[in-house]
């Protein structure tokens, strides 16, 4: 039996790209520092310059999306926001979109030269508007994946809330089964790999997340007549519509059947945003785990559009 040497973060790779048959891109990790001396960490994948650039939930890291960009089979980029993966933690605790769109934007200028396919799941959607209304140059398509400033605060953030109600465990194993008990993984190999690269064991031996959200979930979470008592670091804020309203790229809603955006959200999303398209796939709220063919299609065709 051939026992694998490698220890580098990137040791899945091989074994996912053989799960769906593609060839094994190349990957790295690069860093970009910011002003204020804080770290903005992501991965790269491919030689050529990323085409796509993806930005991931609350509490999930550059790592949820390698599935999706090894059937994407193209130059890509996926940004650990800050606070989270390899990305520093800010003093203020304030994870808002735009906070996290201005790293983002003096970042990105270090990784590509040109305008990128904007792809952001969740807080990473809300962070995809904002860096798009401010920095149009940056971005040519942005496709935002189940999340509206609009949905109903007691649902899916409540769900957080809750799930993250629970900082620490007894063992890694314990903690894939907290996740998938709520509907945030895969397939249980897949819910074992991003919980590897989201925990860390502390020297009791115990296992916590790795991110800062774990740390201030219940402010991050806050529903909104909860908000004005919280950080300003809720998910859910004012500004949401103002920054998908002033997108000037084309702009799609990818809503997740068996996630956090209702028929409902969707309505008032297309009623507020007409010019925007709005497609639904089959998959829980994180669609880059649990549908990453369709997403990667999805993403693929923006691409070819631009060409």
């Amino acid at each position: 039996m051939h026992v694998p040497t490698d220890t580098s973060e990137f040791r899945y790779l091989p074994a996912q790209a053989q799960s769906v048959s593609v060839p094994v891109p190349a990957a790295s990790r690069v860093e970009a520092e910011l002003p204020d001396g804080r770290v903005l960490s992501a991965l790269r994948f491919g030689d050529a310059e990323p085409q796509v650039v993806f930005l991931h939930g609350a509490g999930l890291n550059a790592h949820t999306w390698d599935t999706t960009i090894l059937r994407l089979q193209e130059p890509a980029l996926a940004i650990d926001l800050a606070g989270h993966g390899d990305s520093s933690w800010r003093n203020d605790l304030d994870y808002s979109p735009r906070n996290l769109a201005a790293d983002i934007a003096e970042a990105l200028p270090h990784w590509t030269s040109a305008p990128v396919v904007l792809v952001g799941q969740s807080l990473g959607g809300l962070t995809a508007a904002a860096l798009a209304s401010a920095h149009p140059a940056l971005v040519r398509d942005v496709v935002i994946v189940d999340i509206t400033p609009g949905i109903d605060a007691s649902g899916g953030p409540a769900e957080l809330r809750e799930f993250y109600r629970v900082s620490d465990f007894a063992s890694r194993d314990e903690l894939v089964d907290r996740a998938m008990a709520f509907g945030l993984g895969g397939s249980r190999a897949d819910t074992e790999r991003g919980v590897f690269f989201n925990s860390r064991i502390r020297e009791d031996g115990r296992v916590e997340w790795k991110h800062h959200f774990a740390h201030i979930a219940a402010q991050v979470f806050a529903a909104p007549d909860q908000a004005a008592h919280a950080a300003p670091s809720a998910v859910l804020n004012a500004t949401g519509w103002d920054d998908l309203g002033g997108v000037a790229a084309p702009l799609t809603l990818v809503r997740a059947a068996r996630g956090y955006v209702s028929p409902q959200d969707a309505e008032d999303f297309r009623a507020r945003l007409p010019h925007a398209d709005v497609i639904e796939i089959d998959a829980t709220h994180n669609v880059q785990e649990t549908a990453p063919d369709r997403l990667a299609d999805l993403i693929r065709s923006h691409l070819s559009d631009g060409m």
